[in-house]
């Protein structure tokens, strides 16, 4: 009996989950596993607005892909562009640029998002997210570089726009993005002296009405406190009409002289998703509860990527695309292929929700384990307990816990490392949104290959 081929693309939470766990219980004569990836590490993206205020270091919350599986899976070092669910072929282009194709029996699709942006005038060219490892350590050394040159500066002008930092979104990324870089600007004046602490402002904005809704009234409450007694002025039912580079307007006319605009304004699912043809809801693959795709054999999809029915909640309701989400369906998604490979009956995807952490940077966070509504230092050491034990390597877990450890006894440190560039790099540049092909050109691609069974 031939091996089956099957592909898992993207190495965040869902995918790494999957390959690991089909390493474990299929054995090397019933399989042959490859994951597509266009970097060599799984990112831990929750703590990403550490990173960009220089609490953690980059490659602590990279996890290493070579440390944390078996060596059995091949690891294809690239970017699913592209995936003919007929023909059963992935189009991948390389690191080098070279396009190549992947045969498959089974693929599971779990390539993430994107940062989602908006149809407003100048936000693509000058606004920075916070999605990929880059991004988190341009935006640190932009912020830094604003305070350099602030500091600097003999124009007054100059210096307000550089000390006002604009942050969208008013979710888990941009509060804690918010909360994090707004505790370094305020700690900073203390090695800028010519800098006046209250020339340095923090807006956090949002359309919705409530901060981090989630959390529900009373923690949210709490959270939008916290910040507000930190000196960050959150506006709600607001959102961007117009961004320049050294201005942003906001829908409710106020024009404000700003150099740094951080967008976490939400996601949208990988482009990936789009060259499949297949039907979405919100913008994902429909799958059903057993995580396959509608009418397309052998496909299964997860996380960002996949509309998950959530039976706990019932009627037409979809699972949020959050890390726990992510992580459970990477299980039931490659117990699923097994089950098809071994032509046993499949299980739906059912979970029980862990609650919510929200690190706010210092001794502030707001979280709530298991339903129940913590603030403070007790919420501290949830959230970070979380995160910590999450870590997939006792690795990265020295790493974190040694820069926690380092920050809570020296304090940061304003160091730009270089990523600053000349020219700032767009959303486009950073998460390659322009990369993918369309459903016609997929096509076109594989309708000259002959692929053995």
């Amino acid at each position: 009996m031939a091996r089956s081929r099957i592909l898992v693309v993207g190495a965040g939470f869902g995918g790494v989950e999957c390959v690991q766990r089909l390493e474990r219980k299929l054995g090397p004569e019933e399989a042959e596993i490859s994951l597509v990836t266009p970097v060599s590490y799984q990112l831990y993206l929750p703590l990403l607005p550490q990173v960009a205020a220089g609490v953690l270091t980059p490659q602590s919350v990279a996890v290493s892909l070579r440390r944390s599986r078996r060596h059995r899976t091949r690891i294809i070092p690239g970017g699913a562009i592209g995936v003919d669910p007929k023909a059963k072929i992935c189009v991948i282009r390389k690191i080098t640029g070279e396009i190549t194709y992947q045969p498959y029996d089974y693929i599971v699709l779990a390539p993430g998002s994107i940062t989602r942006t908006f149809d407003i005038p100048g936000l693509v060219d000058n606004a920075r997210g916070m999605k990929t490892l880059a991004e988190a350590a341009y935006v640190r050394d932009h912020v830094i570089a604003q305070l350099d040159l602030a500091d600097a500066s003999t124009d007054e002008k100059e210096r307000e726009a550089r000390l006002q930092f604009v942050v969208v979104g008013g979710g888990y990324a941009g509060t804690e993005t918010a909360a994090c870089l707004q505790r370094v600007t305020s700690h900073a004046v203390r090695r800028y002296p010519r800098l006046d602490p209250k020339q340095i402002k923090w807006h956090l904005i949002d359309i919705a009405p409530k901060l981090m809704p989630e959390l529900g009234d009373k923690l949210g409450a709490t959270a939008l406190d916290i910040l507000r007694k930190r000196g960050i002025e959150v506006s709600l039912g607001v959102s961007i009409a117009k961004a320049g580079p050294d201005e942003v307007t906001f829908t409710d006319g106020r024009v404000l002289p700003c150099r740094t605009l951080i967008w976490t304004a939400g996601v949208v699912a990988s482009p990936l998703i789009g060259t499949l043809g297949a039907e979405t809801v919100r913008g994902r693959l429909m799958v059903s509860p057993e995580l396959r795709v509608s009418g397309l054999d052998g496909v299964f999809a997860l996380g960002d990527a996949g509309a998950v029915p959530d039976l706990a909640k019932g009627g037409d309701a979809i699972c949020p695309p959050t890390a726990q989400h992510a992580l459970r369906q990477g299980r039931t998604a490659a117990d699923n292929v097994i089950a098809t490979v071994r032509d046993q009956p499949l299980r739906p995807y059912e979970h029980k929700d862990l609650g919510l952490v929200v690190d706010l940077g210092g001794r502030d966070a707001v979280s709530k384990p298991m339903g129940v509504p913590l603030r403070g230092l007790p919420a501290q050491a949830v959230a970070r307990g979380y995160h910590w034990s999450a870590l997939r390597t006792n690795v990265a877990k020295a790493r974190v816990l040694t820069n926690w450890v380092l920050n809570a006894v020296a304090g940061d440190d304003f160091v730009r490392t270089g990523f600053q560039a000349q020219k700032p790099a767009s959303l486009h540049d950073f998460e390659y949104t322009n990369a993918y092909l369309t459903p016609e050109q997929v096509r076109e691609h594989t309708a000259s290959l002959t692929v053995r069974g």
